[in-house]
């Protein structure tokens, strides 16, 4: 190590012995955004790890071969059965009533067979053996058995008032409810439901007669290994699969993959709270500089003393970046320890929402991840206050209140400052799984910190060209907007984007809840009836009409297919852009018709002949075809009841999903689908209906069609809409942080600028300025500054909310003036606050000390 370094080391620490007094903002600045960093993907990467090593129980095997409305092969079924011991669980949507008639409810009823569960056990209250739960009984002592065994969880017991023993009628079948299900192993595999579980025996769901040709039944085919069976065998048996069954539609997971669906939400939403973190890391950045400059200010006299005794400039520089860089060390070791801790905390919170525990660990790449962040911060804002303080001659040190020099530092200072912004942009960029999405939100910060730069200078330059005002407290606060060194920058800077992050989360969360409890109801359908069979379309329609007379009741046929192939090649070989990736996933609703829905629009095409019968033809949503790279003439290959189907695209067609009407990614032509057995959805209408007028009517559905699955959209909707209000609270207190380190950053900037309102009141005060009047001055430069701050977050929050409700959710977007007073508020009350609580301090300074150093 050189002398010199060594000897500005020695300094570094002799001048620390007096504590980290004017550091604690500096400290909670960089513990705050290390901590969330650190603790967000220690928590995405403890779930994630949960899920790696429960992978064979959350998927109920080690393979899992999934074909909807219809069973395997004779086949396919020998295939699976020759590489291990299956398990086949069945699960479809259905209306489950009670005995009498008078409530039904829809479940997801999932049917077991007496292998399940290949992995884990399956819990319930009181616990009981399989054949004890689920195997038939006799209603009466001498009565032939007939009665099957069921659990459900609280949901249903709660929803239909119930109690252990009571039953319930599913189809054809009555069910006993045997026990109270407390968990199921394998249902994250199962995804998401909107109703709750209903678990009985595959000889019930047999008995309730729901399963029929077209029926939307999923087969999951479970299979477990032995022992010993790796990865590499996994593989082999995927290709054998594909090899031997090209047409079997089969979805194949693997235990290595058991819960996509939550690991790819998990790691969305640990990506966006790390960029919003980062962003409260950043706005902390300002903190940093803030406190630099102030404790610099208040060294003034040490670096002219040592610049006098012959320091260089570059000596002075490393002695103070060494106390920087022991102080934001130790902000990160508080960082990270808080970072180290949340997957702890997070293993006990989130069971009741996330059913894979986090593991508790601790996660060495996501805290070195964060580490990173917080020394990168540091240093880009740490340089620029420490090369102005390297350049300052020792005169002007002694004769000036601090440092109140304008303009960059030397290149050298500047540039590095420069590069180490570049290359925390360029981490964030590459850390990230969207990096597209991470770019926009980098790019999004450097331009939110340029335009409230630009906004800051604008209020001072508005502030200087004011007209000159009677008003003395008021001169005074327009005065100390645009004087040198004025707070300004840092409180529109600091407070800015913590305000604009909210007002844009608020505004999209008051969107959805608007869409979703407004609007949206307004349009929807009261009720989707999925599963009428082929026989009974004419016999359903005619006791809907009976019973809403004045709705309107639209039925079309409905199949369910996975797109295989585009253009003859298989889609696991096609690049899809991730905002069209959904529609390659999992299985899609089909349909046909002769003519052009009333509902579609064409955008591109023209729709086939009612008497058609050439090649198969295909209308695809407009939106979602250019998503995934496909034009008129192309063709899809559809696999749709274990038979691949190729059809050309004939036309394009605009969705309106908005509506929740029935549509469709893919109507076909009516001949390419001719003699497969389907089933028929359908959508009632019914703008006058009241809510006893849909309960009559689901009831006499239920009753006369219990085979049909209908769902009263109203209550989908309040479940989403409950969904919706737990991610955006989650999201809001996400905000929090970045809004947290705003005031932190603001207090900092209050704290760097009390020496020169000391200064400034005392002199004031002697010439005869009362206290009342400097109040009033300071409350009205807060309030001004607040609220030119408000505005501009108002302003681009309400840009960026538009785009996302508008352009990428394509839902109407509107203003909400509700958020616009709160943000106003906030931000006054913000600023006034802190503003006051620090300049009573200042007005209670003694004059005599700060004359006698004028």
């Amino acid at each position: 190590m050189p002398r010199t370094l060594k000897l500005a080391i020695r300094f570094s620490l002799r001048e620390m012995r007096g504590g980290l007094s004017g550091f604690m903002i500096f400290l909670g600045c960089i513990a705050l955004g290390v901590a969330a960093i650190g603790g967000v993907n220690s928590v995405a990467q403890a779930i994630t790890a949960g899920v790696a090593n429960q992978g064979q129980t959350l998927l109920g095997g080690d393979l899992r071969f999934q074909i909807n409305q219809r069973s395997a092969s004779d086949a396919e079924l020998g295939f699976m059965k020759s590489v291990g011991t299956v398990s086949l669980n069945s699960g479809m949507r259905s209306m489950a009533r009670l005995e009498d008639g008078s409530d039904q409810a829809l479940v997801e009823a999932k049917a077991v067979d007496g292998a399940y569960p290949l992995y884990g056990s399956l819990e319930t209250d009181p616990p009981l053996p399989r054949k004890e739960l689920f195997g038939k009984r006799a209603r009466v002592f001498g009565e032939r058995a007939r009665v099957f065994g069921a659990a459900a969880p609280d949901l249903l017991f709660d929803r239909l008032n119930l109690h252990i023993g009571d039953r319930l009628k599913l189809g054809g079948a009555t069910f006993e409810l045997r026990a109270r299900l407390v968990n199921e192993p394998d249902a994250i595999s199962d995804g998401f439901g909107f109703a709750p579980r209903l678990m009985i025996s595959d000889d019930g769901l047999a008995a309730s007669g729901l399963v029929q040709p077209g029926s939307l039944v999923e087969n999951a085919y479970k299979v477990r290994l032995p022992d010993g069976a790796g990865e590499a065998r996994i593989k082999e048996i995927q290709a054998e699969a594909a090899k031997e069954f090209p047409q079997a539609g089969w979805s194949i997971r693997t235990r290595s993959n058991a819960a996509p669906a939550l690991s790819s939400n998990i790691q969305r939403f640990s990506q966006f709270l790390t960029l919003v973190g980062l962003t409260a890391l950043v706005v902390g950045g300002v903190g940093v500089a803030n406190a630099v400059r102030a404790y610099l200010d208040g060294k003034r006299g040490v670096i002219a003393t040592f610049k006098s005794l012959g320091a260089s400039g570059g000596f002075v520089f490393t002695v103070y970046l060494v106390q920087i860089l022991l102080i934001a060390g130790l902000g990160i070791v508080l960082g990270l320890i808080l970072g180290a801790a949340m997957p702890f905390v997070a293993s006990a919170l989130l069971q009741s929402v996330i059913p894979v525990p986090a593991e508790g660990g601790f996660y060495a790449s996501a805290l070195a991840m964060a580490a990173l962040f917080g020394l990168l911060v540091t240093l880009a804002f740490a340089v620029l206050p420490l090369g102005r303080a390297r350049d300052v001659p020792a005169t002007a040190l002694f004769r000036e209140m601090g440092f109140e020099s304008r303009g960059l530092p030397r290149l050298p200072y500047a540039g590095a400052a420069l590069a180490i912004v570049l290359v925390l942009a360029g981490l964030a960029i590459l850390s990230a799984d969207d990096q597209r999405i991470a770019s926009i939100f980098v790019g999004a910060t450097v331009f939110a910190f340029l335009v409230l730069r630009l906004v800051a200078a604008l209020v001072q330059w508005l502030a200087r060209r004011s007209p000159r005002v009677r008003f003395v407290s008021l001169r005074l606060a327009l005065g100390n907007i645009h004087r040198p060194g004025a707070l300004t920058p840092s409180v529109v800077l600091s407070l800015g984007l913590g305000l604009t992050l909210l007002v844009t989360l608020a505004l999209i969360d008051g969107n959805l809840r608007r869409q979703i409890s407004g609007s949206l109801p307004e349009r929807a359908p009261n009720f989707f009836f999925v599963d009428i069979q082929s026989s009974d379309v004419d016999a359903f329609a005619a006791l809907v009409g009976k019973g809403a007379p004045r709705g309107a009741l639209v039925k079309v046929p409905m199949l369910r297919g996975r797109i295989m192939a585009l253009n003859g090649v298989g889609v696991d070989k096609v690049k899809i852009p991730a905002d069209g990736a959904w529609v390659l996933r999992g299985d899609r609703g089909l349909t046909y018709d002769a003519k052009q829905p009333e509902n579609a629009t064409l955008t591109e095409g023209t729709w086939w002949p009612q008497d058609y019968s050439g090649e198969p033809l295909v209308s695809f949503s407009a939106e979602e075809g250019k998503a995934i790279g496909l034009k008129l003439g192309d063709t899809v290959t559809v696999n749709v009841l274990g038979r691949n189907v190729t059809a050309r695209i004939a036309n394009f067609r605009q969705v309106e999903w908005e509506t929740m009407g029935i549509n469709f990614v893919m109507v076909f032509s009516p001949n390419t689908f001719a003699g497969a057995p389907h089933g028929w959805l359908a959508t009632l209408t019914d703008r006058s209906a009241t809510t006893a007028d849909d309960a009559r009517l689901l009831n006499a559905v239920t009753r006369a069609f219990p085979a049909v699955t209908t769902v009263r959209v109203k209550d989908a909707l309040d479940i989403v809409n409950r969904l919706v209000a737990q991610l955006g609270t989650a999201i809001r207190a996400a905000a929090g942080v970045a809004l947290i380190a705003s005031v932190l950053v603001l207090s900092g900037a209050l704290a760097a600028g009390n020496r020169a309102r000391i200064h400034d009141a005392v002199v004031l005060k002697t010439l005869g300025a009362t206290r009342r009047t400097l109040i009033t001055a300071f409350s009205l430069e807060y309030v001004l500054i607040g609220l030119a701050t408000a505005l501009f977050a108002l302003a681009a929050g309400g840009i960026a909310a538009w785009f996302v409700v508008a352009h990428i959710m394509t839902l109407p977007s509107h203003f909400m003036p509700e958020v616009a007073v709160v943000t106003i508020l906030v931000s006054l009350a913000v600023t006034v606050g802190i503003g006051l609580a620090g300049t009573w301090r200042v007005l209670g300074h003694k004059a005599a000390p700060v004359l006698r150093n004028l």
